[in-house]
């Protein structure tokens, strides 16, 4: 018999889709095992001030019904806190007697690869705790809650882009999010049936972007009988160039887990690409043929990009991360129930709450070439010259495979 009598309920790192449905799931099972479930605020901040908290918001039926697990966002908040860099030397007895103080048992946290190695930290310093993966990211090991509504929100903007680029002749650059991973940036992309996708996985070659540009672009003008035409780029803000430079802000330092902070990949392609095709000679006859060339105001083809940022992961939850974060919030729970901690919710299927340990389930995990190949074949750009798909024929029994 278990001897968890109330859990805590924490949400970290960066905000996004599905994050409430984990806490209502977990609210929910909490409720339906007689377990109070409390919500610890504002992260592994809270987690770490609980000890000079005079009060936690209990989970009550009412309260639950009051968390919509539509929405993006946390109703638990977040902070960007990262326990082991805390210069407090007693900061685990600390975190031990906050939650001794409010008679918690055990954690559920739902987060990324950041917020997970906090959980491993924590379990190894015998705070009982489970992980609900969450990143917009997708570069978990598992499904991670969040990473449907993001490449759902980036393909809308993609779409809707492209209504001011065909008006207009321009070519429209949008800079997304992904470091490390390109996952959301390239599925959100393939979408929209975006022209050129650029991921931190691929180095970005700007001569081969610039040729499948102007090729496609200048035909779609051509072929068109108004004369109307745009191109699409989508660039995750972690994108390098073949020198391998990363595009950081510089002056805004590190944050709290230690990153640099990641800024201005859109204009970097921009300002590439508006170089080579204010150089190519080729540019003004055709501006010319078309109609469209005006010695001193219009002479090349506008190159504008777009950064639609912390808009991707606010707004509405898709009901596949609400499914999703439910499961992983009431899954959590039911391991907690049964003194299984120190792992990641990876699905609950037919039966099985599946998990793994979470000093596994953080390892990075990039987006597979192989499938970009696939892409390529299509005619999708992805900065560099194209590589052959060589497919490969398995039967594979019906089984589902949630990995993006």
């Amino acid at each position: 018999m278990s001897s968890i009598k109330n859990i805590g309920i924490i949400t970290s790192g960066g905000d996004c889709g599905g994050l409430n449905a984990v806490v209502r799931g977990a609210a929910k099972m909490a409720l339906a095992n007689n377990v109070g479930a409390y919500i610890i605020p504002n992260g592994y901040a809270g987690l770490y001030n609980l000890i000079t908290m005079d009060s936690l918001v209990l989970l009550s039926e009412s309260r639950v019904d009051t968390v919509n697990s539509s929405l993006a966002g946390s109703e638990a908040g977040h902070s960007r806190v990262k326990i082991s860099r805390i210069k407090d030397p007693d900061k685990y007895r600390r975190i031990k007697e906050g939650l001794k103080k409010f008679f918690i048992d055990g954690l559920v946290i739902s987060g990324g690869d950041d917020t997970g190695s906090v959980v491993v930290d924590l379990s190894q310093n015998d705070i009982p705790c489970v992980h609900a993966p969450k990143t917009m990211d997708l570069d978990l090991q598992t499904y991670s809650v969040g990473g449907d509504s993001a490449i759902n929100k980036i393909s809308q903007f993609v779409s809707d882009i492209k209504t001011t680029g065909q008006t207009h002749n321009r070519i429209m650059v949008i800079e997304v999010f992904g470091r490390y991973a390109g996952h959301t940036a390239f599925r959100g992309g393939v979408g929209a049936d975006a022209d050129c996708i650029l991921i931190p996985e691929i180095p970005a070659d700007f001569d081969i972007i610039y040729e499948h540009l102007k090729k496609n672009y200048m035909r779609r003008i051509i072929q068109s009988d108004v004369n109307a035409g745009t191109y699409t780029i989508v660039a995750a803000e972690g994108l390098k160039d073949v020198s391998g430079r990363d595009i950081v802000d510089e002056s805004a330092g590190l944050d709290s887990f230690g990153h640099k902070k990641l800024a201005g990949a859109g204009k970097y392609v921009r300002q590439e690409l508006t170089k080579r095709i204010k150089s190519d000679p080729e540019i003004p006859s055709f501006m010319k043929r078309e109609g469209m060339f005006v010695e001193g105001l219009y002479e090349t083809p506008e190159i504008r990009e777009v950064t639609p940022g912390h808009l991707i992961r606010s707004g509405k939850s898709s009901a596949f991360d609400v499914n999703f974060g439910i499961e992983a919030g009431a899954a959590a729970v039911l391991c907690l129930l049964n003194d299984i901690t120190g792992v990641t919710i990876v699905n609950v299927h037919e039966g099985e709450v599946r998990y793994m340990p979470t000093k596994d389930a953080i390892v990075q995990r990039h987006v597979d070439l192989k499938t970009v190949a696939l892409y390529e074949t299509l005619g999708i750009s992805f900065g560099r010259n194209p590589v052959a798909y060589t497919p490969q024929f398995k039967e594979n029994a019906g089984k589902v495979d949630r990995h993006l």
